[in-house]
């Protein structure tokens, strides 16, 4: 029994001491890594995060000009997403909300009022013509080979627009945020051109709700900026409020639970409060007896949520590493990427177009010329690819390459 207890203490002593630190050291830079490149940061050349472009991708592979509903997309975007079907609901009704890209129908939820969009099996979704027009060109797309190696995925989409200025974007990584504002559409096309003219552009967010902004802390939305809000509340009567725009990333529920608060703390004064929010923001207010109008719509922006104050951050994916942009290069990046893409798009198209000019060519001497009978008497297949080559010698000088084998053969 010594003999056992004496052989297990010697193997244990042998046993070297593994120091783990500088693995997990690397484990972890591997996953903040993989979370900012790979979920939480939107890329700025086409503006957005992988879950959105493989949305896309996969609408365009089923799109047959009607509406599919969002479970059969939801399956087949999971060939190219591999976190499951939740992330991937909650991404096509955040793209489906911003009513740019996907053409949507049922109840897809309201940004009002905060209320969440129907199953996936009960509502549906297309891409709109401007997607399909602005978005797309797999001629002008890098593949790389989807997580299990199945199938082929963009690196980014050919997106000739600044899509992420106009549809914004936010989320949250390891060590670092992104929160970039949503920017007018119209305004946004009239910087690009501005900037292509060498001309001097600003650009302030636009809200999908609405509501009075101030930017004089905007600083291009970078890091250390900040944008204060408030909701437009204007008088009825002496007695009655209404609220008709509401700040970004706040919704009426919350708006009406800060005011309810607020009374019972005693900082404001209302007999009653009535949503009457459908497509647009009605939340009507009755001021309790004696109250001032013009007091409680101080004491509303100071004491509830009809003010509140937001930090952009324009934190992008850049050269595939993170990097704070201002929203002007943002602009710029996206406008030079669009020429570039619009000239990489004309030249394929005169690439097409010379080849058919070629092949009509080559078809037309062939026929005019009776080349066809010479090689009639030919008994083999090299002596056929001869005599038709030879046939083609007086004319190779006008065309714009040299003739191929594969030229003849398709001949």
């Amino acid at each position: 029994m010594e003999d056992n207890k004496t052989d297990r203490s010697s193997k244990y002593q042998s046993t070297k001491t593994l120091h783990i630190n500088s693995m997990y050291e690397n484990w972890f830079l591997d996953y903040a890594s993989y979370v900012i490149l790979e979920r939480a940061v939107p890329e700025v050349t086409d503006g957005l995060k992988p879950v959105q472009r493989r949305i896309l991708h996969s609408m365009h592979e089923l799109d047959d000009g009607r509406y599919n509903k969002v479970a059969n997309i939801i399956g087949n975007t999971m060939k190219y997403h591999p976190h499951g079907d939740a992330s991937i609901g909650d991404a096509i009704v955040q793209i489906g909300q911003k009513d740019l890209l996907i053409d949507t129908q049922g109840n897809w939820g309201n940004i009002l009022t905060g209320d969440g969009a129907a199953a996936p099996r009960y509502i549906e979704a297309r891409l709109t013509p401007f997607a399909k027009e602005v978005v797309f060109n797999n001629k002008t797309t890098e593949w790389v080979p989807s997580y299990d190696g199945r199938n082929k995925e963009p690196v980014t989409l050919p997106i000739k627009f600044p899509l992420l200025l106009a549809q914004g974007a936010r989320g949250i990584a390891v060590g670092l945020a992104s929160k970039i504002m949503p920017h007018n559409f119209n305004e946004l096309i009239d910087a690009s051109i501005a900037y292509l003219k060498k001309e001097e552009f600003e650009l302030y967010p636009d809200f999908p709700t609405g509501g009075l902004a101030d930017f004089s802390k905007y600083n291009d939305g970078k890091a250390g900026s900040r944008i204060r809000l408030r909701a437009r509340i204007s008088k009825l009567d002496s007695k009655t409020l209404v609220i008709t725009e509401i700040p970004f990333e706040t919704t009426t529920d919350n708006i009406i639970e800060s005011i309810v608060k607020a009374n019972n703390n005693g900082k404001i004064k209302i007999k009653k409060i009535d949503d009457n929010t459908a497509s647009k923001v009605e939340i009507i207010i009755q001021l309790a007896a004696g109250v001032s109008p013009d007091k409680t719509i101080d004491g509303l922006y100071a004491f509830t949520d009809c003010e509140m104050s937001i930090a952009p951050n324009t934190c992008v994916i850049h050269n595939n590493k993170p990097a704070i942009l201002g929203v002007s290069e943002i602009l710029k990046l996206s406008t030079d990427n669009t020429v570039e893409l619009l000239y990489r798009e004309q030249l394929i198209k005169k690439s097409e177009l010379l080849e058919q000019i070629l092949y009509a060519s080559l078809e037309r001497i062939f026929i005019e010329n009776r080349i066809y009978r010479k090689i009639e008497e030919c008994k083999t297949w090299e002596s056929v690819l001869k005599t038709i080559d030879d046939g083609l010698e007086p004319y190779k000088p006008q065309f714009y390459r040299v003739i191929t084998t594969e030229d003849i053969i398709k001949l």
